[in-house]
């Protein structure tokens, strides 16, 4: 046969032929069974990451060949496909000639709470007595359940104050699924006057007359910038719509629980708040950004807007859950919105801020979701459900996360004004056997502070004179039996492990930081100076306050660097 009849055959080079185009070839039974999945789904662009979560709950992992054929039900290319995969520590992918993981994963967490109750031995020990070739055992950054630490993830179920027993005994049982707690249902909450304020006002209510109850009460962000929370509104609502609302609840930040803590008990009063604000921007849709470190809470999320749904308090599809995939750095509200387009969750550069372009480039208002809960709260309850509440001259309720060293770790609701002493007091005191020596005051970005800090609130404002500030109030005790130098380890070992990479200061800043916080005497001028530079060229928040455990360790525990 002539070589111009042969069908299908291209010249490439010289006496060189090839029968198919370059890259990876569409795999048909792959194809079928990514279609099967995915269903009457639209192949929205926005939709990559909630597909890759189909494949990876349904194979394990994501073979090149259902990446391949994702793109192609997409309409995406590979490198697309490829990267926002392997950009989230939750999404396995597995290339040609890879052997895929075991079928079941214990994820062991070691943020600081849970390396202080022995979070390394434990994953020693497991991966010391398990068959490595049935189940596979990593390491895990925060999980959410610093109050009965240690704790790990065995597949979906979490399993508190974990030992070698008692994931044994799961294994046996085969209980690897998430267990949803008692809560409080739609039915429920709405006997106590649930939703009345949230249909009072869309019947004509005055949104600048909320707005004006919200300033009032002095709520401000409950995330960890703490920006004021009514102001935000006449930001979005001044710029032309549609209009969305994205609710931030990739609760990171190693030591904070309190997000978990208010939406496993009352959900509705979350909704609520969600839905005034939506209704206060004239929000097109809302869309919740649930941490995948929360299966419990998704499923809570899920059953509940479904209810929203069928009682007619929302019109179908107008609350979208989306599932985040193992990234910190989405708690960063722009890598947030990029994550929910279905993107690598890395932040955007500001200006423009996302009030302005933010979902699908419209203006998006974002709130926490304690936030939320707050503003159902103050539009039940009146403003002074927080401003009359004041102490050593700071007026409203902060929900402090206590961990560690504490006789009775847990989220404590008290005075914003509340100092060290009466959170650890709140937590029953100190652990039997420990002396107060230092404490975190709002997660690892704010670094550490020593004991004799005794007397300042553990509020907005307060801290940055002493170089922290108080961020998601996440609280962690330190005693007389830990080093405050492995602690700031353990936090530069996170950041360094949560860096998106985008920018240089913090992708290569942290990993610096770690190898030379390792060394026995710390250089304390270079690190002064790589601290520097990491705060000041950083992107986002993340690389400009990684540097504070170093620095405050540095002024505070001279005697251990």
């Amino acid at each position: 046969m002539a070589l111009d009849e042969r069908k299908g055959v291209w010249k490439s080079g010289k006496g060189r032929g090839r029968t198919h185009t370059k890259g990876r070839q569409l795999d048909d039974r792959a194809w079928d069974e990514v279609r099967a999945l995915l269903g009457d789904a639209p192949r929205d662009r926005d939709m990559l990451i909630e597909f890759l979560h189909l494949i990876q709950d349904a194979y394990g992992h994501l073979s090149a060949a259902h990446l391949r054929a994702l793109a192609e039900e997409m309409r995406l290319s590979m490198a697309e496909v490829y990267e926002v995969a392997s950009f989230y520590a939750h999404f396995d992918v597995v290339k040609e000639g890879e052997t895929p993981p075991p079928a079941l994963t214990i994820r062991v967490c070691d943020s600081l709470s849970c390396e202080l109750a022995g979070a390394q031995a434990l994953k020693a020990a497991l991966e010391d007595g398990l068959d490595a070739s049935q189940v596979r055992v990593l390491r895990a950054p925060c999980m959410g359940r610093c109050d009965t630490a240690p704790v790990l993830e065995l597949g979906h179920n979490h399993i508190d104050n974990a030992t070698v027993e008692k994931v044994e005994a799961a294994i046996a049982a085969d209980d690897t699924h998430a267990h949803v707690p008692d809560y409080e249902v739609l039915e429920t909450y709405k006997k106590s006057s649930g939703y009345d304020a949230l249909l009072k006002l869309r019947d004509g209510g005055d949104w600048e007359a909320v707005q004006a109850q919200i300033t009032d009460s002095g709520l401000r962000g409950l995330g960890g910038a703490g920006f004021p929370s009514g102001t935000k509104w006449s930001f979005v609502r001044g710029n032309a719509g549609p209009r969305y609302l994205a609710v931030n609840g990739d609760e990171g930040e190693p030591g904070t629980f309190k997000d978990r803590y208010y939406l496993e008990r009352t959900p509705h009063l979350f909704f609520e708040g969600m839905l005034i604000a939506a209704w206060a921007v004239e929000a097109a849709r809302c869309y919740i950004y649930m941490r995948d470190e929360y299966p419990a809470v998704l499923e809570i999320l899920r059953r509940e807007i479904a209810a929203l749904e069928q009682a007619g308090i929302v019109e179908p599809g107008y609350v979208e859950l989306r599932r985040g995939a193992g990234a910190y750095i989405c708690g960063e509200e722009s890598a947030m919105i990029e994550s929910i387009e279905g993107k690598r969750g890395l932040p955007r550069h500001r200006p423009p801020y996302v009030a302005q372009v933010g979902l699908f480039g419209q203006p998006t208002l974002v709130h926490n979701v304690e936030t939320l809960h707050w503003i159902a709260r103050i539009c039940r309850e009146g403003p002074e459900v927080l401003n009359a509440t004041e102490k050593n001259g700071r007026k409203g309720l902060r929900s402090y996360s206590v961990s560690g060293r504490v006789a009775q770790p847990g989220v404590y609701l008290l005075p914003a004004g509340s100092t060290i002493t009466d959170i650890i007091e709140a937590a029953g005191g100190m652990a039997e056997g420990h002396v107060f020596k230092a404490y975190q005051p709002g997660g690892p970005s704010s670094g550490l502070l020593p004991a004799s800090i005794n007397d300042v609130p553990l509020d907005f404002d307060t801290l940055q004179p002493l170089g922290t500030f108080i961020g998601s109030a996440a609280v962690v005790v330190l005693s007389d039996q830990d080093r405050a130098r492995d602690a700031a380890l353990n936090m530069l070992r996170f950041f360094e492990d949560e860096s998106c990479g985008q920018c240089t200061p913090c992708r290569v800043g942290c990993e610096k930081a770690v190898k030379l916080m390792q060394q026995d005497s710390w250089d304390q001028p270079l690190l002064e100076e790589l601290c520097t530079a990491m705060a000041d060229a950083s992107i986002c928040g993340l690389g400009q306050a990684a540097p504070n455990p170093i620095k405050l360790v540095i002024e505070h525990f001279k005697d251990e660097v």
